[in-house]
């Protein structure tokens, strides 16, 4: 049976740990494996991306293997074709699939009949990916993940749902400050065992936090009544000097990008001196080469 990565829970902490340790060590060596030698990852995008895209096409190549870009209106689904005999014929090309959609069953579906890893690039429930690279770089900052607090502050989207369900299995607290009408899934963070804190108050989860995040307040397909009502609720969110001075000295700033400054956070503080901004995007590159590795079985 192939590993699948939809959400992060399907792995344990020991192999978390795993693949970020060995996340390291490529970003130390970047062209020091050839894991996919005559490898194919059929990647699909249903939705714009740009590191995503390119991190994950850039991975695949850097271990020798062939990134294969499939946008939706490039594949029979898009003239309805079912997800089963999408996965089913795919499966006998390629030897995973990684897919950026929005709707998380769209995965559950293809993971349900795929004979091949497939892994989450986004849906509109969790990005696990880009946590994969949000404690890589919380590593390489703290040295360890043990006892760090995350503040996450902000729209409670799928960054927020994969922040508490893999930041909890790496044993990091999490505390996320939302506006009451735009929580996170409050099932998930009442499941793992008190290592989230839910609040509407954005100084009380930066309290004494090693990081604090954020992300857009307007996603893709919201329409101008939506982005204005969400803009009005998320105004006293933003991530600025006076929220930081909240958390740590040494603590620093994480956005996965697109970032809209002015909006979500200041211009100050994503380009001042604790931003880790660009590290956490280099980051995305090294986490998912260690993450294919990881799924993908060697030959032989």
């Amino acid at each position: 049976m192939p590993r699948h990565f939809l959400t992060g829970a399907e792995i344990t902490n020991e192999e978390l740990n795993r693949i970020l340790d060995r996340a390291l060590e490529l970003k130390a060596d970047r062209y020091g494996s050839r894991a996919l030698d005559r490898r194919t990852v059929a990647l699909v995008f249903e939705k714009p991306s740009t590191r995503t895209r390119v991190s994950m096409e850039v991975a695949v190549a850097q271990l020798g293997g062939t990134p294969l870009v499939l946008r939706e209106s490039e594949t029979q689904i898009s003239r309805g074709e079912s997800l089963q005999d999408f996965a089913l014929v795919l499966s006998r090309y390629v030897d995973a699939l990684a897919v950026r959609t929005a709707p998380h069953e769209t995965l559950e579906t293809l993971a349900e009949h795929a004979t091949v890893p497939v892994i989450n690039l986004l849906t509109a429930k969790y990005h696990p990916c880009q946590v994969l690279a949000d404690l890589l770089t919380l590593r390489e900052r703290f040295g360890s993940l043990d006892g760090l607090k995350l503040a996450y502050v902000g729209d409670g989207n799928n960054m927020a749902n994969s922040l508490m369900l893999l930041g909890a299995l790496a044993g990091v607290q999490i505390a996320v400050a939302t506006p009451d009408e735009l929580k996170p899934d409050e099932e998930l963070a009442s499941s793992l065992n008190g290592k989230v804190t839910l609040t509407a108050d954005p100084a009380a989860a930066a309290a004494d936090a090693h990081a604090v995040y954020t992300d857009v307040w307007v996603s893709m397909g919201d329409d101008e009544s939506e982005a204005s009502r969400r803009r009005t609720l998320l105004a006293p969110y933003q991530l600025d000097e006076k929220l930081l001075t909240a958390a740590r000295d040494d603590a620093i700033v994480l956005h996965c990008l697109p970032a809209h400054p002015g909006e979500e956070i200041s211009s100050e503080v994503l380009y001042g001196d604790r931003s880790a901004v660009w590290d956490q995007a280099e980051n995305r590159l090294h986490a998912q080469k260690a993450l294919l590795e990881f799924l993908i079985p060697s030959e032989g």
